[in-house]
């Protein structure tokens, strides 16, 4: 007679928290802790000749500009709308809706998906720079970069290797009436 072993065989949901119970028993520290003392990060980007920064918690995603749906009677900033996932989602030049001037389109063009009340917006950004980090001896006077209709978006800067960066407030952006009021 041949014995027959019998192996205990895992259930799906057994195999994957036994992934990740080993995936996070082998997690290292990051270069720079995000809950370091005195360390702000953000995602960095240009609108104009402004170099600004948003909370991480104010951005929910970067996408490649999308395919646009012109909104007749809307603002001239507002740039239309866009299919993302079956989802329609407004999109706007925020240089225009700031300066007055147009975003000049490139073919590497970024919007930053912000979460607004009501559903989500992109704004167009004129370049991206990705993950900033900045300490708190980095911190400068905001005055420069908050004039203008940056004025009640931008309450802190920082001074990185000779360049000024705003902190730009993206909720308060999403909340401002005239924001919200595309309509001509």
């Amino acid at each position: 007679m041949a014995r027959r072993d019998t192996v205990r065989r895992e259930e799906p949901f057994e195999v994957l928290a036994g992934f990740e119970r080993r995936s996070l028993a082998h997690v290292v520290g990051l270069p720079e802790q995000l809950d370091a003392p005195g360390l702000w990060r953000g995602v960095g980007y240009r609108v104009g000749q402004r170099l600004l920064a948003s909370g991480f918690d104010e951005v929910v995603e970067i996408l490649p500009l999308p395919q646009l749906t012109p909104v007749p009677g809307a603002q001239p900033w507002m740039l239309g709308v866009a299919n993302i996932r079956g989802t329609l989602l407004p999109v706007v030049d925020l240089r225009l809706f700031l300066e007055g001037e147009r975003t000049v389109m490139h073919e590497g063009q970024r919007v930053l998906v912000v979460r607004q009340p009501g559903g989500n917006v992109a704004v167009t950004i004129d370049e991206l720079f990705g993950q900033r980090s900045f300490l708190e001896e980095q911190q400068s006077s905001h005055e420069a970069l908050a004039g203008g209709r940056y004025s009640g978006f931008i309450d802190r800067a920082y001074k990185v290797g000779g360049h000024a960066w705003g902190v730009f407030s993206l909720d308060r952006l999403s909340r401002t009436p005239e924001f919200r009021q595309a309509a001509a």
